[in-house]
């Protein structure tokens, strides 16, 4: 059909004159109610699931597909001339460490003289800076993501490095199926978003689809290069049994492992380690807080060396230059006594990951604030309140995005992991964030360390009805500011 298409729009308040319109049936709405909005709008095409019944007094065409989601993947990858396959593309998968394993990454490739690209949860760079992710989506939909590979290409970049979340991976989005890997890095696998997928398994292998997309091939000849695997992971024998394409792995625990972290020496800013591979040991360093970020950064290295085929010890030389995300275990320091730390933490898995650290480098006692998601995985609430009930002192649960749910029932929810804990002894239910931020520091002494978990870079909570802004790092140093504290 000889039709012109200027845009591929699933949003029918966006759709200009000659775009292709495609109505997806969504949970909260159904695009097949805005095709007439579509068509007054200008749309050249429509294209739908379900039959509708066609306006013969346009001239739009009208395209019935079984699959809409697969359909939109595909339109937005031909309509931006399939960008993914002009670019290295490495994706990154895991359920905590992907967005600070991706800027690492990120900045070591470019370090290396690398022009690469980035879009993540939280930051986005297409050739002109690097700037706040403009999508509450971690990973935004088909036209989304190959609209930004375009401008990556056009900008002059050769590498792009990409947060592959679970929802975009998932066969119910088809948000990265047009996307040609070339590389494939996963982190971690813990609970998390069972609510979109169904079970464990299910989430697990949405995930490894990743890796599986390694071995596609294009005009005859594999695409993909290499994967990187956790072996710390239980997890790790799904990742490698799901591709064929040249595995590396890594392990900061001492397991067995291509690239291991041995003698790890974690203070509160930094932390050394050295290096063991193929039969060498390299000193390294990393200047960011948190020993965790060893597991980060050993497969930011790897994914490093085999995308641009460097000496180890060229890229384990740029360790040092590596920066931390905002919102990941960053510090407000107004001059108080005691320590503050925002982190964006928020699952079983990366509590187990951050509370002992943090613990072990706290004198006196640790006094948490989180809470828990609305409208998510709540299978997940009681995991989180027993972890915290190990490591923590005193716990204070709050709001972190109710949504639709009750905000009081949420932390009920949490609350019940936390056995050890007396309420308004040790545990403190303060549904309002900020009132809780304030109470944690007013309970804090010389010593003792705050850590505010679950918001890290995010700016808003949001709530039925509707989103309220928020910067953690701005309420905590405001409040400790109203305290008398204030640094200079």
């Amino acid at each position: 059909m000889d039709t012109r298409i200027n845009g591929v729009r699933y949003d029918s308040r966006r759709v200009r004159e000659g775009d292709v319109f495609f109505a997806i049936p969504g949970e909260h709405t159904d695009g097949h109610r805005y095709i007439a909005q579509a068509l007054d709008a200008g749309a050249s095409a429509i294209v739908h699931q379900r039959r509708v019944a066609e306006s013969r007094s346009s001239a739009a065409v009208f395209v019935q597909t079984p699959s809409i989601r697969r359909a939109l993947s595909h339109a937005a990858a031909s309509f931006y001339d399939h960008p993914s396959r002009d670019l290295f593309c490495i994706g990154i998968t895991g359920t905590d460490g992907k967005s600070t394993t991706a800027y690492l990454l990120y900045q070591l490739l470019n370090g290396l003289g690398v022009q690469a690209g980035l879009l993540s949860t939280v930051l986005v760079d297409t050739g002109t800076g690097i700037r706040a992710n403009p999508f509450r989506q971690s990973t935004p939909e088909a036209p989304e993501v190959h609209h930004l590979l375009a401008e990556m290409r056009s900008g002059g970049m050769t590498h792009a490095v990409v947060e592959a979340t679970s929802h975009g991976l998932s066969g119910k989005t088809e948000r990265l199926a047009d996307v040609w890997w070339r590389g494939a890095i996963m982190t971690n696998i813990s609970h998390e978003h069972l609510e979109f997928h169904g079970s464990f398994e299910r989430y697990r292998s949405d995930k490894a689809r990743l890796f599986s997309g390694l071995d596609r091939e294009l005009t005859g000849t594999p695409f993909g290069e290499f994967a990187v695997i956790n072996s710390d992971d239980p997890n790790a024998g799904v990742f490698r049994d799901a591709t064929n394409r040249r595995l590396y792995t890594y392990s900061a625990s001492g397991r067995p492992a291509d690239v291991r972290a041995v003698d790890v020496d974690v203070a509160a800013d930094s932390t050394r380690f050295r290096v063991e591979v193929e039969g060498s040991r390299y000193d390294a360093q990393l200047n960011l807080p948190g020993g965790f970020n060893v597991d980060n950064a050993l497969a930011a290295l790897i994914g490093a060396k085999a995308a641009t085929r460097s000496g180890w010890a060229t890229v384990i030389e740029k360790l040092p230059i590596l920066r931390p995300l905002k919102g990941r275990m960053e510090r407000v320091d107004e001059g108080q006594g005691f320590s503050v730390v925002v982190d964006f933490a928020h699952t079983p898995g990366s509590f187990e990951q951050v509370l002992p650290q943090v613990r072990n480098l706290t004198s006196g006692r640790l006094i948490v604030v989180f809470g828990s998601a609305g409208e998510r995985d709540r299978q997940k609430r009681k995991l989180q309140g027993r972890v915290a009930d190990r490591y923590a002192d005193v716990i204070i649960l709050a709001d972190e995005d109710p949504r639709g749910e009750k905000p009081q029932r949420i932390l009920e929810e949490i609350a019940a992991g936390c056995r050890r804990h007396r309420r308004e002894h040790d545990l403190f239910l303060v549904p309002e964030r900020r009132e809780a931020i304030r109470r944690a520091l007013r309970l804090a002494t010389v010593g003792d360390t705050v850590l505010l978990l679950g918001k890290g870079h995010e700016s808003s909570i949001i709530y039925e009805d509707g989103a309220v802004d928020w910067d953690e790092l701005t309420v905590a140093r405001e409040l400790l500011n109203d305290m008398g504290y204030r640094n200079g």
